[in-house]
């Protein structure tokens, strides 16, 4: 199994990382077959699993319940989970509380969004013995602040921001850093200047690995298309289908067959 050694280890080899976010068994047991190397149990299961209209509304309860769906599910595989919003934003206890609840649940590593204030609590939870994987551009749980999904980095200022926070992430001992929504060039300049790996969506091809939501790139919902996502099936389209011919099946009586009966 994948662990926080072999991370480094693919980037020094010039090997890409490849990252699926998941939330519920069933489709982890499907991912535990595969030679995928990671999962993330993102916050964005508040959007997929639950409807709401951001990140900021997943809870601690709801990310320790889905991690232990994942981890029963790929038992082979390393889990990340995600920090909810605020979690490490109250203080060192309750961050601390936060890591407890998502550790116990299985997961082998947390992931933090932003740098700056976070430092201190990600350099403590990592004395503490606990592996963090960083993320930075586009942070999903500050999207008011951010007015919007918008990519981060453009212009040089910006730029040289996540630049500087990706070394202090780097020193502050993350083992990964999660790249969202930045310029190719700027993705480039950031996984060849920090020591750990980069993992990007939307960060363009020369990031050390990739990441996308399991949904996303199965075609779940045709109204979700960002530039940076590669459909590689149709499920929306083949989940209609089946459940429509379920229900055509019943509706003319021939489902169940004698042979799909109990004598």
């Amino acid at each position: 199994m994948t662990n926080i050694h072999s991370f480094k280890r693919k980037k020094q080899d010039r090997n890409k990382i490849s990252m699926v976010t998941c939330y519920d068994a069933w489709s982890a047991k499907i991912l535990n077959q595969t030679d995928i190397d990671c999962i993330l149990v993102g916050d964005s299961l508040a959007v997929v699993m639950h409807g709401f209209d951001s990140t900021v509304h997943a809870t601690i309860e709801m990310m320790e319940l889905h991690t232990a769906a994942v981890v029963r599910g790929a038992p082979d595989k390393f889990v990340i989970a995600d920090m909810p919003f605020l979690s490490c934003s109250k203080g060192l206890t309750h961050a601390m509380e936060a890591v407890q609840r998502l550790m116990q649940a299985g997961a082998h590593a947390v992931k933090i969004e932003g740098a700056d204030h976070q430092l201190p609590i990600i350099e403590h939870i990592v004395e503490a013995g606990v592996p963090v994987m960083g993320h930075l551009g586009l942070t999903p749980q500050s999207i008011h602040n951010l007015g919007g999904h918008r990519v981060q980095g453009k212009d040089q200022d910006s730029g040289e921001k996540i630049m500087k926070q990706a070394h202090e992430l780097d020193l502050a001992g993350c083992f990964a850093v999660v790249l969202e929504c930045v310029p190719n060039k700027l993705g480039d300049c950031v996984s060849r200047s920090v020591s750990v790996p980069t993992i990007g969506i939307g960060a363009g091809p020369h990031t050390d690995g990739q990441v996308l939501v399991l949904q996303d790139l199965l075609g779940a919902d045709p109204d979700f298309s960002p530039k940076f996502l590669r459909r590689y099936s149709n499920v929306h389209d083949l989940v209609s289908s089946s459940v429509q011919h379920f229900h055509q099946d019943v509706s003319e009586q021939t489902f169940p067959s004698v042979e799909e009966s109990y004598g």
